[in-house]
């Protein structure tokens, strides 16, 4: 029998072999431990250096922090006799709260900077309990030698993903955290049973903040004759008079609007809508959320159509190369094209896959005609130094024009050059920058971000869900090189349907996905990819869609018969009805 003690030195042992060389023979570690070992290699954690970044305060008023509160201290009152730390985190790794009543380990976690303000990605510390159950949305449990960083191997740490009870993605990690020698993987159950308290505090909080918002949406229905509507974090609801009287892109505009002034401190807003109708949008009543953000409920008076505005929308020109007559993609492209025109460096922010370095790059083409435009990204050249050198080769162009993608993601060593070859430059060229801002790196908000005088977001497919009627047939056209082919309305309304976690990307690879099926003619809703009649806004383990795949695939062969689908795939009838029901498949 192998002894704690042998177990601790093998573990030493392979991390310094795979330090080393990059790989690791030992069966001891496990495949989470060795991918997460790879990747902490990859992003260039040092092993042996602990320098974390202060990345900012806590929100101690967040709807997770409120939510774990009661759960972390009556956690940490029931292990006080024991040295165990309990830590909440954000989904960026961010330490929002810790309790420990040991004085040892409270100095321990300071040393290595385990503390509020700092995060424990994977990005900035390597292999640990919260930066590991993070990147695999499983619970983990990090044992001494397992640590990416030399200075956590006297610790354990054992994480469970928080999931928002609503979206199901995750909000946070519960962490417990002990000397190494005294742990034991039991750890991970009690973890796992304080995240699923969190878990049902927040489906609490959640359910009385949207019966407050319907509350207050019944109550100004009743009170007002003209258009309500109600806009809260998950929920949007519009009265029977506002959906009379406009139609689907007025109702999307409006929407956008309300959206627009929930966010500000405004209290009313104008908007012409793409029909031509005047919309003016009071906000009746303010409600607190359960995240934090205020929903509302606002009257909506129409006025008459407006023939110059409407025919002037309607008349509008699309850039040439993109897709979309939405008022908010509309807004992003115009606000490009303006900083093209002026040279202003901008930064489109958006979800991956919105579109936004083609929107940048289509721009730059109409603008100025006839000149090149290049696109840059970290991920399509070979080293750090080879994108560093044909950036500064391009830039000592004259009166360049180039796209950098993704700059969020860029390496902590290229942040550094990369911020002086831009500031040697400024005034010279046109560069647009590509970020997500919720994967915003501290080094590139204080390092990159100033050089860029505008910032434009750039919204995701789902916010934008009228512009498929653009899209999908410039898409085809663009992947059929002109060949008659189009999808049939059942088809068009079943993509309308789904959540497009993937944006713009994702739809261009479901159309790849179906042409494959068939390349011509009218397109069929049962042509499209299984994952198109699955509405989940959670993204699937590999494992979860090739079994939601299988299912629809023989729902589609029986014609829906859930029984006959049932028996040709060996499961019984309740299981297919929870399958059904957890892939929501429509």
């Amino acid at each position: 029998m192998v002894s704690d003690e042998d177990t601790s030195t093998r573990l030493l042992l392979a991390r310094d072999q795979f330090l080393n060389s990059g790989s690791v023979d030992d069966v001891l570690v496990s495949g989470t431990v060795r991918n997460s070992w790879q990747r902490s290699r990859e992003l260039r954690v040092h092993p042996d250096r602990v320098d974390l970044p202060f990345v900012r305060e806590p929100d101690l008023e967040s709807p997770l922090v409120t939510a774990a509160g009661p759960v972390i201290h009556r956690l940490a009152d029931d292990l006080a006799t024991q040295a165990v730390s309990v830590i909440l985190s954000s989904a960026d790794g961010l330490i929002l709260d810790r309790v420990a009543a040991d004085a040892r380990i409270r100095r321990t976690l300071d040393s290595v900077q385990l503390a509020s303000g700092y995060s424990y990605a994977e990005k900035f510390v390597g292999t640990n309990g919260i930066g590991t159950a993070l990147e695999t949305g499983r619970p983990t449990f990090i044992r001494g030698g397992e640590h990416y960083l030399g200075a956590l191997g006297q610790l354990a740490c054992a994480g469970a993903p928080i999931r928002d009870p609503l979206s199901g993605r995750v909000v946070g990690i519960l962490d417990l955290t002990c000397w190494a020698r005294r742990s034991d993987s039991v750890l991970v159950a009690l973890a796992k049973s304080a995240g699923a308290q969190i878990e049902d505090r927040l489906r609490a909080q959640a359910t009385e903040s949207e019966a407050a918002l319907m509350e207050a949406y019944v109550r100004q229905c009743r009170r007002y004759p003209g258009g309500v509507l109600a806009v809260g974090d998950d929920v949007m609801l519009m009265n029977r008079y506002l959906r009379q009287s406009l139609d689907a892109l007025d109702q999307h505009a409006v929407l956008e609007h309300a959206t627009d002034l929930q966010r500000s401190l405004s209290h009313t807003v104008g908007a012409v809508l793409p029909s031509g109708h005047s919309a003016k949008l009071t906000i009746a009543e303010r409600i607190g959320s359960c995240n934090g953000r205020t929903d509302i409920v606002a009257h909506v008076a129409l006025t008459g159509s407006t023939p110059s505005t409407s025919a002037l929308a309607a008349r509008r020109p699309t850039i040439p190369g993109l897709a979309g007559r939405s008022s908010s993609w509309q807004r992003s492209c115009r606000q490009v094209e303006r900083c093209c025109a002026d040279r202003s460096w901008v930064v489109l922010d958006g979800e991956p896959g919105s579109g936004r370095a083609k929107l940048a790059e289509m721009v730059a083409r109409h603008v100025r005609p006839g000149r090149a435009v290049r696109v840059l990204s970290i991920d399509g050249d070979h080293a750090d130094d080879d994108f560093l050198n044909i950036l500064e080769y391009q830039v000592a162009k004259d009166d360049f024009d180039i796209v950098l993608t993704d700059i969020d993601e860029l390496p902590r060593d290229v942040i550094e050059p990369m911020s002086s070859i831009l500031q040697s430059c400024a005034g010279r060229g046109w560069i647009a920058a590509t970020i997500c801002s919720s994967t915003q790196s501290p080094d590139v908000e204080s390092q990159l971000l100033p050089l860029f005088m505008h910032t434009v977001p750039v919204p995701a497919l789902r916010h934008r869900i009228e512009d498929l009627d653009e899209l999908v047939p410039h898409l085809l056209r663009e992947l059929t090189k002109g060949t008659d082919v189009q999808l049939s309305p059942a088809a068009h309304r079943q993509l309308t349907k789904l959540p497009w976690p993937g944006n713009v990307a994702q739809l261009r690879q479901v159309l790849v996905d179906t042409l494959a099926r068939q390349r011509s003619g009218v397109i069929a809703a049962d042509k499209l990819p299984p994952e198109c009649h699955s509405l989940s806004r959670r993204t699937l383990t590999a494992m979860e869609a090739l079994e939601r795949d299988a299912i629809i695939r023989s729902l589609l062969d029986h014609n829906g018969d859930k029984q006959a689908a049932a028996a040709d795939l060996g499961i019984s009838r309740a299981t297919m009805y929870r399958k059904i029901r957890q892939f929501s498949i429509a």
